[in-house]
């Protein structure tokens, strides 16, 4: 049974930083690629970031870009979205999720194949 699971949502006023975890169970670790995806309500499910556990190689939306970063702990098999001046319109539900392989151009949500349940980020001006 595969489940991922994104945690370390919070609120925090603009400016401030916050890092999101995403752990993985019951699939290959080492042979996915974990996209991390934010979503507001009424609104279409945004990419935020990929990386790529096969190959390493990144995705990060424009708008993050500079601000985010998303790295890998092998070891403890975890992914992290390091958030950094932080902006009242990063305000959303974070989602992690993980496709076979490598990220692509640029990631699509139906590209992956297991969810996380999401986790909170509430950004005040």
């Amino acid at each position: 049974d595969v489940q991922l699971q994104a945690s370390g949502g919070g609120s925090v006023q603009a400016g401030e930083s916050l890092r999101l975890s995403c752990g993985a169970s019951g699939i290959t670790f080492g042979d996915h690629a974990i996209g991390w995806f934010r979503q507001v309500p009424g609104k279409d499910r945004e990419t935020v970031s990929c990386i790529s556990n096969v190959d390493g190689s990144l995705y990060y939306a424009d708008s993050v870009k500079g601000r985010f970063t998303t790295f890998t702990d092998n070891a403890k098999e975890l992914v992290y979205l390091q958030m950094e001046r932080l902006r009242p319109e990063d305000t959303a539900t974070y989602y992690c999720a993980a496709t076979l392989g490598y990220c692509s151009s640029y990631p699509l949500a139906y590209e992956y194949t297991y969810w996380g349940q999401g986790t909170k980020v509430t950004v005040s001006s």
